[in-house]
């Protein structure tokens, strides 16, 4: 038998007692045993029987609550092992607030495919002016990941922190970091994509890259001066489906131009401080080259 230590003289409830205390079913209980969110107390070595505490049960109860918030049992977890209340209150914060966000990006999501869909999304397309840019050849210093879509933005902010400090040791940053997006990043498709930051230094950036590039898979390469067909965004509209109505924006201007076709992979150039940014400010150009 496996026992609580320090509860040996708490009465011991068999399975079938302890789900009709804690409101539970014996097959809730059995599964959250499997999971690791609630052992019982003992097991009974030659029968299997399950037997718990009677102080058990408001746990048991947290952990049928927490599940109907359809929260991950890694952090379903986290909240039942937290001591300190105040504590575990935060982590259920955290977590809803995630929640909150994931839904007002779907809600927005939603709102956009409905338009898509009745054929009412052209007036999104028309609040997206399209221009050119020429830009010059660059020496980059990159990093490229496979990632899915939620885990991108924070890839992308620390992969630049990364990049830009290994800059300062390559003739500084000459250029306003990009992302360049050689397959579709979704919730099932991961990629990849390839953080850039222009440096002015191509032997001391290659040099840097065979010291230190390995952790994170770090190449120096030579950026080709490209057109690019390029809308400017928001910080609010970085977020799905603004970004992606913008990136469609300037798919249909290029179509509409007649003569032009893509010369390279589509990108994010980012060219403002995001953390000191507002909603309406503008951050990023969305791009495709074109000749």
């Amino acid at each position: 038998m496996t026992e609580d230590v320090g509860v040996e003289d708490e009465e011991l409830l068999t399975i079938g007692v302890f789900a009709a205390r804690s409101r539970l079913s014996a097959k809730a209980l059995r599964l959250y045993d499997r999971l690791g969110l609630l052992a019982p107390a003992q097991v009974d070595e030659a029968t299997g029987y399950r037997y718990y505490r009677a102080g058990q049960a408001e746990r048991a109860r947290l952990v049928a609550l927490l599940r109907q918030l359809d929260m991950p049992l890694a952090r379903i977890a986290e909240v039942v092992e937290e001591a300190d209340g105040d504590a575990a209150a935060g982590l259920l914060a955290a977590y809803w607030a995630d929640v909150e966000r994931r839904i007002a990006g779907q809600r927005t999501l939603a709102a956009y495919l409905r338009g898509r869909l009745s054929g009412r999304s052209s007036e999104m397309y028309e609040t997206f002016a399209v221009e050119t840019v020429e830009m010059p050849a660059q020496v980059v210093i990159t990093e490229t990941r496979h990632s899915l879509a939620d885990e991108l933005p924070s890839w992308i902010g620390a992969s630049l922190g990364r990049l830009e400090a290994a800059a300062r040791e390559c003739g500084g940053v000459t250029g306003a970091p990009f992302v360049v997006y050689y397959a579709e990043v979704s919730m099932e498709s991961d990629g990849p994509a390839e953080a850039c930051v222009p440096v002015a230094d191509e032997a001391a950036a290659r040099a840097w890259a065979e010291r230190h590039g390995r952790a994170w898979e770090t190449k120096v390469r030579v950026e080709p001066a490209r057109t690019l067909a390029y809308t400017r965004i928001s910080k609010a509209q970085v977020a799905h489906p603004q970004i992606l109505a913008a990136f469609e924006a300037v798919e249909r201007w290029v179509a509409r131009q007649g003569g032009l076709e893509y010369d390279g992979p589509c990108r994010e150039v980012d060219f403002a401080d995001w953390d000191a940014a507002g909603p309406e400010d503008p951050v990023c150009d969305v791009a495709f080259p074109v000749r």
